[in-house]
């Protein structure tokens, strides 16, 4: 089974393998397009631009098929969900590639990775805080069972904000980096309190944002392997964070974890994700290896094919094992948590 995810930085191809209850990847590749840099203002990505994008998705597509995939489940996050011409570009897309590019809203993003995160933490995590920073939204979910209680999307993306907030100026000045500090709290205000009301036992992060981050923090890099516990403390992420103000790009990339390609963005991430783990009280984090597309795949794994996204759900629909029941939506009570441990789990 594949899955094909149109970011605001790359155009990435995973396949894996689906037969068990676990996804396995044996394939991934990826096609840099950092769409990110040529949004005009407003948001609208230019023709030439979208001229790009089909050409990666023929690419995967292609890709796919060498392996075996005929029809990966293809989606594009915030870069296209928050275009004004989103619906033109999903046209030439499918017309020109014969590929179907899902829109999940932002909360079902959260959902999903909120579920590949439970998964790959086990029940023994607890009640579960999840914060997952992309190129432009940051999705927040909190739950105690298989699904969040509640999961909300927000953007404040790294990407977004280095545009809005730091454009022309490298490094920002002081007077910025504290106007966009001042922007994260006022967005964050009412999640962030609920989050502190819950109060997690554990809270894990996603996304390579978290994970460059983690890195540039001391946690063991990427050679290490999936299984290697990585964590970050909020007083290790202040540090990081004030380093990484006082640096040109060029000089952030050369940092330990900061890719060249994401080292323009690492300055809003990290004021990102430290206000937030500030706000919700919150001075340590996992950092999980598992996200969206994860989540995207243990949902197909659980009903055999893509056909539990419909383009219109509010939330997710799943299935107990061989027994299809509809899961109450977000901020419901949710009886799968009951019974046995999820499959693939530890704990």
């Amino acid at each position: 089974m594949g899955v094909l995810d149109v970011g605001s930085n790359t155009v990435r191809l995973v396949i894996a393998e689906t037969d068990g209850a676990v996804p396995l990847p044996v394939h991934t590749s990826k096609r840099r397009l950092r769409l990110s840099e040529y949004v005009e203002r407003g948001g609208h990505l230019p023709d030439e631009q979208v001229a790009r994008l089909v050409d990666a998705v023929t690419a995967a597509r292609e890709e796919g098929m060498r392996w075996g995939v005929t029809a990966p489940f293809a989606f594009a996050t915030a870069i296209v969900r928050d275009a004004p011409n989103r619906a033109e570009i999903l046209r030439k897309v499918a017309a020109e590639t014969g590929v179907p590019l899902h829109i999940l809203p932002g909360e079902v993003e959260a959902e999903l990775t909120f579920l590949a995160a439970r998964r790959w933490m086990g029940w023994r995590a607890g009640p579960l805080a999840m914060l997952d920073i992309g190129g432009g939204s940051l999705e927040v979910a909190f739950g105690r069972s298989k699904l969040p209680d509640f999961a909300i999307s927000l953007p404040l993306g790294a990407n977004r904000l280095t545009r809005e907030h730091f454009r022309g100026q490298d490094p920002p000045s002081e007077r910025r980096v504290r106007a966009l500090r001042r922007h994260v709290r006022h967005q964050l205000r009412d999640v962030a309190a609920r989050i502190r009301w819950e109060a997690p036992r554990t809270t894990v992060v996603t996304s390579r944002t978290f994970q460059q981050l983690g890195r540039l923090c001391g946690a063991p890099p990427g050679r290490s392997g999936p299984f290697t516990p990585r964590g970050m403390t909020l007083a290790d992420l202040g540090r990081a964070t004030r380093r990484l103000a006082e640096l040109p790009t060029a000089e952030r990339a050369v940092l330990p974890g900061i890719s060249p390609a994401r080292a323009g963005q690492s300055l809003a991430g990290a004021i990102v994700a430290h206000t937030t783990m500030k706000l919700m009280g919150i001075d340590e984090v996992t950092i999980c290896p598992w996200a969206l597309r994860e989540g995207i795949l243990l949902r197909c794994i659980e009903d055999g094919n893509a056909d539990w996204w419909d383009g219109t759900a509010p939330s997710l629909r799943g299935h107990e094992a061989a027994q299809p029941r509809v899961l109450h939506p977000v901020g419901g009570d949710d009886a799968a948590a009951a019974g046995a441990q999820l499959p693939g789990e530890t704990g």
